[in-house]
């Protein structure tokens, strides 16, 4: 990929990371060793990942194949319609490989058919218990009982393919973060067809190259957010079938765009009816034995990483979503949690030595390292992106680095940044030099994803930035006429902190749906303590399409300035600050052919300011207070600036009102 060329600093040089290279060069060849364990002589690590194809339900010569992996179990039976939900000899599993403990029977074809429910009855020393399938490609919950089942999914037409060969496109991910079931208007749960039909388009026309889905995996309990994964292998059917998902994703790639899937490693649910939790009567089979596999703060469970059978379950979840649903990658979610054995939780991470103590989870790097090693082999320019708080040095950092070998990391303190900003320091105190050195304060030898704010900042208890910056008047002064100073600030500045977060970006950007015309309020999922009401479970599309509402013009700005990032290939070029003056609230920096211009300054317009810029004539492409997004219509459209001399210092004389941001192209 075109922004995967430019060379990054090596991770050693960093003079504060010298001291722990033998560490750093440890941790590659423990990666190494747990390769050549796993794959032996014979396999590649892309070959290694196949477990998918192996257990689970299959076709296999005419008949039903099922194996799974059980140590622990004593018996085991197949139970479902084909058996009228009860225990039957002839769908009964047997043990065929004791040491391993894998469990294998073969049924004939015809005892069993598409769309019936089934599930596992396994025994063990003590106890026994109904389980799905560890490697269930679908899973549905009755309407009436709640219960979830797997579902037997073959259906006498496979989904063909349009675009089966698509590439992820060829530039820094623009990332727009959706969730199909929040992502109608109407009170309930969106589906994949809908989110093709109705949110995609709007997706395209707005610029954004990659589609990132939460949720995707299949979960229990709605109100997770998707977070409290039960069935990794399976689609969460709330939205739809397999189908209707391929189909969503075949569409975004016809229009050259990405998509990937927050995927789930870090833990998992604890639910033992759904999930992996005691499947063969043990806590330890996927997970930590005893305290170290319960995280308390998230309530799940938490995997062992050190486990060859572990290692070879999330290994080919990785490369299943690759193959099955030609997934363009993954944000990796929690990571923070996999790499500390405290999960990070209460630690400041305030200097080096916490990243190579004995606090680390040697298992999970390694298994990350592999990840991410699989998932560029199954698909070369995949995109994969790691959330993590700590700041780890090297997760974004190439292999061969030293590195563990993410593209991307999320630039988690930049909505820190904003949001303690906004809360609780007056405009007339924020300082541009400040500013700008939190926007591009980054390791050097990774690419990060900058952004205002994704769901987290807007999940209940929180709010969106529009509702920080507005509040209640969002309720009664959004309208085109009114009057309200809170509005008129909150619209100004929403606009700006977007331009200079993804204008600074050091490999890409992401917006969560909706909040791109400033969605008011807060997300809240259906649940006891809301009456499970779906009132904040949905995004209100009307606000950003009437056109006498100034949503619509945060829409449009939006829409605007990320076709102009995109189209200047602005993220890709050198950030050079120009101009700083803390007093006056300017701010002024180029990348590439283009120069940003900002003034934060709450109440004071400047006219015949002089700016140095490189010498030449400038082009005025993006006002953000124009009429159309929202803005007070103050400076003249097509403006031709023409280069000056001021103290024998090239630059340009501009009228720059109070909170407005204005992108200049030298001819």
């Amino acid at each position: 990929m075109k922004y995967r060329k430019e060379k990054l600093a090596n991770l050693f040089d960093d003079p504060l990371l010298l001291q722990f290279k033998a560490k750093i060069e440890n941790r590659q060849k423990q990666a190494e060793k747990t390769e050549k364990r796993l794959t032996g002589d014979d396999l590649s690590l892309k070959e290694f990942a196949n477990a998918h194809e192996y257990f689970g339900l299959h076709i296999s010569d005419n008949e039903w194949v099922f194996r799974e992996w059980a140590p622990n179990a004593t018996d085991m039976y197949l139970v479902g319609d084909f058996s009228e939900w009860k225990e039957c000899e002839q769908f009964r599993i047997e043990k065929i490989d004791p040491q391993k403990g894998i469990w294998e029977t073969k049924i004939p074809i015809e005892k069993m058919e598409h769309k019936q429910l089934y599930k596992l009855h396994i025994y063990w020393d003590g106890g026994s218990g109904e389980r799905i399938p560890a490697y269930a490609r679908r899973v549905v919950q009755n309407d009436e009982t709640k219960i979830f089942s797997a579902q037997i999914w073959e259906p006498d037409n496979k989904y063909i393919w349009s675009n089966p060969d698509f590439k992820p496109t060829d530039e820094p991910p623009i990332i727009y973060e959706s969730h199909i079931g929040m992502a109608q208007e109407e009170e309930g749960v969106g589906t994949y067809e809908e989110f093709r039909k109705n949110v995609l388009p709007r997706i395209i026309d707005s610029g954004y190259n990659t589609v990132q889905i939460m949720a995707l995996m299949e979960h229990p309990y709605y109100g997770s957010f998707g977070y409290h994964v039960s069935s990794f292998f399976a689609a969460s059917s709330r939205f739809g079938t397999p189908e209707e998902l391929k189909a969503l994703i075949d569409e975004a790639h016809e229009n050259g765009v990405n998509v990937i899937m927050d995927l789930i490693h870090s833990h998992a649910v604890k639910n033992e009816n759904e999930g992996l939790a005691r499947f063969d009567g043990t806590e330890y089979q996927y997970f930590h034995a005893g305290e170290r596999g319960i995280h308390s703060a998230w309530d799940s469970r938490c995997f062992n990483y050190g486990k060859t059978e572990v290692m070879h379950f999330l290994l080919s979840n990785c490369k299943y979503w690759l193959d099955e649903f030609k997934i363009d990658g993954f944000r990796f979610d929690g990571i923070t949690s996999m790499l500390y054995y405290d999960h990070g939780l209460g630690t400041d991470f305030m200097g080096y030595d916490h990243y190579f103590d004995e606090s680390v989870d040697e298992d999970a790097l390694t298994y990350l390292t592999l990840a991410n090693k699989l998932i560029h082999e199954v698909k070369q320019n995949a995109i994969t992106v790691a959330e993590d708080v700590s700041g780890m040095p090297g997760l974004g950092a190439p292999r061969k680095d030293g590195g563990i070998g993410f593209d991307f990391r999320l630039a988690l303190g930049v909505p820190d940044f904003w949001f303690e900003l906004v809360k609780n320091i007056p405009d007339e105190n924020w300082f541009m030099d400040h500013m700008f050195y939190e926007l591009t304060n980054r390791r050097q030898d990774e690419k990060t994803i900058s952004y205002v704010e994704c769901h987290d900042q807007a999940i209940v208890g929180s709010k969106t930035m529009a509702f920080e910056l507005m509040d209640a008047s969002m309720y009664s002064s959004m309208n085109n006429e009114s009057e309200d100073i809170v509005v008129d600030r909150g619209i100004a500045l929403h606009k700006m902190m977007r331009l200079i977060t993804i204008s600074t970006a050091g490999g890409g950007y992401l917006n969560f749906m909706g909040n791109e015309f400033g969605h008011p309020e807060w997300i809240d999922f259906p649940r006891e303590g809301n009456n499970w009401s779906y009132q904040y479970a949905r995004r209100q599309w009307s606000l950003r399409d009437n056109g006498s509402l100034r949503y619509k013009g945060l829409g449009d700005f939006d829409r605007d300035m990320v076709r102009t990032i995109r189209k200047y290939d602005v993220i890709e070029q050198k950030i050079n600050k120009l101009y700083a003056h803390n007093d006056n609230q300017i701010l002024v920096y180029k990348r590439g052919v283009l120069v940003f211009v900002f003034n934060f300054n709450p109440k004071d317009s400047f006219t015949d300011y002089f700016v140095t810029v490189p010498q030449g004539d400038y082009n005025l492409i993006l006002d953000s207070d124009k009429t159309e997004y929202g803005g007070q219509g103050r400076i003249q459209q097509d403006q031709f600036i023409k280069s000056c001399l001021e103290m024998e210092k090239d630059g340009i004389k501009l009228y720059i009102p109070s909170r407005t941001a204005m992108i200049l192209r030298k001819n």
